[in-house]
């Protein structure tokens, strides 16, 4: 057989597809050439369209914050209840049962928190002179702070500022028990909602793109969302629980009133990162200088609680989520900031959350693998 005239052949078809190819490309328009000014119109546009946004979902927070976080707790509920349907019980049933339990569950820590959260508001005014009492001497031992409390109007001037904004502060409180009010209904409605219609709302999506790639894309996407918000708060819950515990053994020790109920509040202000474990040292703080004279022993058991969950943080979450699920903290650190203005405390709350979601969808389209080419 005579192999070269198929050679010389082939490589006569390929040299003339290939100058077919350049005449073609010279044909085409040439792109026109971006200076600055184009760069900085493009800008604008993008910073103007976050600007509205940001507008738009800080003006929506009525609506938008409980509908979010139904969604964020639907999800981790929705995976829980695909893992229940191993033992026959349907996702629906399943995911409905477990938002009854969850909403009963935080029934429970509200209840259970509202009574010593209104004894605390009630004597306020009594607890900041006994703090002020306390601290006194140790401010004594330091010449600037002596003297930056010498300036002040007198011993009775913390309680007189209490008393006195104690009238707009209890308005600021009841004229925002309605809108709370309003979106727990929104919250509770959307979680359900959502419960009923995952399944058919997730086919939705994926059957809106038409070709099998983005399908498929899709799927991935949705199914790595479900799994890092599933195993974030799977071992978060299980690690801020044990903190829970920890720190009711350090109130026990310590001497404060009511161990269980710090370890509860140190598990449930765990979730916000960052404001609240600033919280729970300073309420241990004060909690510590309303029992103890010495301050050494006021001091014990905010700085215990606090080194331990330092180590939490920084030591056990990071080695039992892994590289996967860890967030840039000073990216973190911004979303708090910005969901926090946003929501408040909500937000703060649902700021982590919504950081692994959108690291998640960066991660996933960034390593999707490149189009199939023909071969040459």
């Amino acid at each position: 057989m005579d192999t070269s005239g198929h050679t010389a052949a082939y490589y006569k078809l390929k040299r003339i597809a290939e100058e077919e190819t350049a005449t073609a490309e010279a044909a085409l328009p040439a792109e026109p050439k971006r200076d600055g000014i184009d760069l900085m119109v493009a800008w604008s546009i993008i910073g103007l369209f976050v600007i509205a946004g940001s507008a738009a979902v800080y003006s929506m927070e009525t609506i938008l914050m409980p509908i979010t976080l139904a969604v964020v707790v639907g999800i981790v509920l929705g995976r829980a209840a695909d893992s229940l349907s191993k033992f026959g019980l349907p996702p629906i049933m399943g995911g409905l049962l477990l938002a009854l339990v969850f909403v009963l569950g935080l029934a429970s820590v509200v209840s259970v928190l509202l009574g010593p959260i209104t004894d605390l508001a009630q004597k306020a005014p009594a607890l900041a002179e006994g703090v002020v009492e306390r601290v006194l001497p140790f401010i004594e031992r330091f010449e600037w702070l002596r003297v930056a409390v010498a300036k002040g109007t007198g011993s009775d001037a913390l309680a007189d500022t209490v008393m006195k904004n104690a009238a707009p502060v209890l308005g600021a409180v009841a004229g925002g028990l309605t809108p709370a009010l309003v979106q727990t209904l929104i919250f509770l409605a959307a979680l359900g909602l959502f419960l009923l219609g995952r399944l058919h709302l997730r086919r939705t999506i994926i059957l809106a793109f038409t070709s099998r790639e983005r399908r498929l894309s899709t799927i991935r996407i949705m199914n790595a969302i479900e799994s890092a918000l599933a195993q974030y708060f799977s071992i978060a819950s299980l690690i801020y629980l044990a903190l829970g515990v920890v720190t009711m053994i350090i109130a026990l020790v310590g001497g404060l009133a009511m161990p269980p109920l710090w370890g509860l509040f140190a598990f449930v202000s765990s979730f916000i990162p960052y404001l609240g474990v600033t919280l729970m040292t300073l309420a241990l703080l004060v909690g510590g200088l309303m029992t103890h004279d010495a301050i050494l022993l006021a001091l014990a058991p905010a700085a215990t609680f606090f080194v331990v969950h330092l180590v939490m943080e920084n030591l056990v979450i990071p080695s039992i989520l892994g590289n996967r699920l860890e967030v840039n903290p000073f990216l973190v650190f911004v979303a708090i900031i910005f969901w926090t203005w946003m929501w408040g405390a909500v937000g703060a709350m649902l700021a982590l959350p919504l950081s692994l979601i959108a690291m998640t969808i960066f991660e996933e389209v960034r390593e999707q693998p490149p189009e199939r080419q023909l071969p040459a």
